[in-house]
């Protein structure tokens, strides 16, 4: 029997973009139809959770396949070690060929660079060496950049695209700064460098991770021009404040414009495939780091437990499953499963390090999906529009989520009966039973997590 060859997979990661936001999750405000299609032919993790809303212990999670207070990147800006195991290193091994395209954010705050020059030191300007990579052998990244229309990225010499100049030289690498805007150059990129791969018989692994729809909320103009603030229509968990709904509105409407080049752009990698020939050796995992909060509840950004920044956008597709029915999973897969998980997918095993599951099982039915997910921020990180305590907790498959400050009860909520997360019963005396056991279930997660 002839043997199958090696599924090709590429990560689709984009930053701060919550599960609600869009066409096949029922928001009005956007239109994603290449993510619609591409929901209804893959697997749709509609519970996805990320269980760290932040974007440094969620990308160590997605990496390690470990909790952040394991991963070595428990909090924002934390460095994570050289020597730590990752995907990439399991793929490397298993013999593919690993690539990483834009935003790192994993090279943190390290000691060492208090003695290097101003630009080394600097998330925006610093080229990361290769030993920092987690593994990864083809690198067009950058640390944190924040700026869609000037992005700048790094490569190793001899690797800044044709045509483009290079703006510095340091130590074998070079950077330069990415033409127009970046989700459309980080997936032009990705799309020439699978190009390349598919004339190989190495099977790849690749990772293209745009900052947007992050703030500023910003896109092309024709995207932009879509949207406007007065259109908006916001989740009935924004409350009537009109400081509040103003600058939600205001921030959705390039939110939303963002998002739909992002969808653009995952419809161009697909097509990039289709005429590659490639499409059916192919899996796409599209995800998010985390949510953004936009005014629920009074409040902005991540680093919060409320529904919008820890649930995220999740679809797994791989050989096309059209004229299928969609499948839609409600199973709650966090992001510390997605690298057991995408291994699982290739046929290759999790390493025993690493603490999350392997869902291909669960995708397939042969096993049952966990009755819960565990949640928090381990280091709180002391910016606005954060939470400035530390904060742990669980959801459950059957719909309930309770949430701690430290060892004090702070949220709980009925998700089946209440989804905006409007009554919170966690000091209701009617609820202490719910609430207790809850608490012990959290806690109990807690000591198998530390074995």
């Amino acid at each position: 029997m002839q043997k199958q060859p090696a599924m090709n997979v590429i990560w689709f990661l984009v930053d701060q973009m919550r599960g609600q936001a869009t066409g096949y999750a029922g928001d009005p405000n956007v239109s994603t139809p290449n993510l619609d299609r591409f929901a209804a032919e893959g697997h749709t993790f509609t519970r996805a959770v990320a269980g760290a809303p932040l974007c440094c212990p969620a990308r160590g999670s997605m990496m390690t396949g470990r909790y952040p207070q394991y991963s070595g990147v428990a909090g924002h800006e934390f460095p994570m070690p050289a020597e730590t195991a990752t995907v990439a290193g399991e793929f490397a091994a298993a013999g593919y060929r690993t690539g990483y395209f834009g935003k790192w954010h994993l090279d943190g705050n390290r000691p060492d660079l208090d003695q290097e020059p101003g630009y080394r030191a600097s998330p925006r300007l610093r080229m990361i060496p290769p030993e920092r990579r987690g593994g990864f052998q083809d690198w067009w990244a950058y640390e944190n950049n924040n700026r869609p229309f000037d992005c700048l990225l790094h490569t190793d010499a001899g690797r800044t695209p044709d045509g483009v100049p290079v703006l510095a030289r340091q130590n074998g690498l070079e950077q330069f700064r990415a033409p127009g805007y970046e989700t459309d150059a980080l997936t032009d990129l990705a799309i020439d460098w699978v190009g390349e791969r598919s004339r190989s018989d190495q099977p790849f692994f690749a990772v293209i991770s745009v900052q947007p729809p992050h703030d500023p909320y910003v896109a092309p103009a024709e995207d932009m021009a879509r949207h406007s603030p007065g259109g908006v229509r916001l989740r009935p968990n924004v409350p009537q404040i009109p400081s509040v709904r103003e600058r939600a509105r205001r921030e959705l409407a390039g939110y939303y414009a963002a998002i739909e080049r992002v969808d653009h752009n995952l419809g161009r990698l697909r097509s990039a495939l289709t005429g590659l020939g490639i499409a059916d050796q192919t899996m796409i995992i599209f995800l998010s780091d985390h949510g953004d909060l936009h005014g629920s509840h009074g409040q902005w950004r991540k680093t919060s437990p409320w529904e919008e920044a820890i649930r995220v956008p999740m679809i797994i597709g791989g050989p096309s499953r059209e004229h299928q029915l969609a499948d839609r999973q409600d199973a709650l897969i966090n992001q510390v499963d997605l690298a057991p998980t995408t291994l699982g997918l290739c046929g290759l095993p999790t390493p025993d390090w690493m603490q999350g599951r392997d869902f291909s099982t669960v995708i397939n039915r042969r096993t049952p999906a966990p009755d819960s997910a565990y949640v928090g921020i381990p280091v709180p990180t002391g910016h606005g529009s954060s939470v400035d305590r530390r904060w742990r907790g669980v959801v459950t498959a059957d719909g309930w989520k309770y949430i701690c400050l430290e060892d004090q009860p702070w949220l709980l909520f009925d998700l089946a009966e209440d989804p905006y997360e409007l009554a919170n019963h966690a000091q209701d005396p009617g609820y202490h039973a719910r609430r207790d056991e809850l608490d012990t279930l959290l806690r109990d997660t807690e000591r198998q997590l530390a074995r």
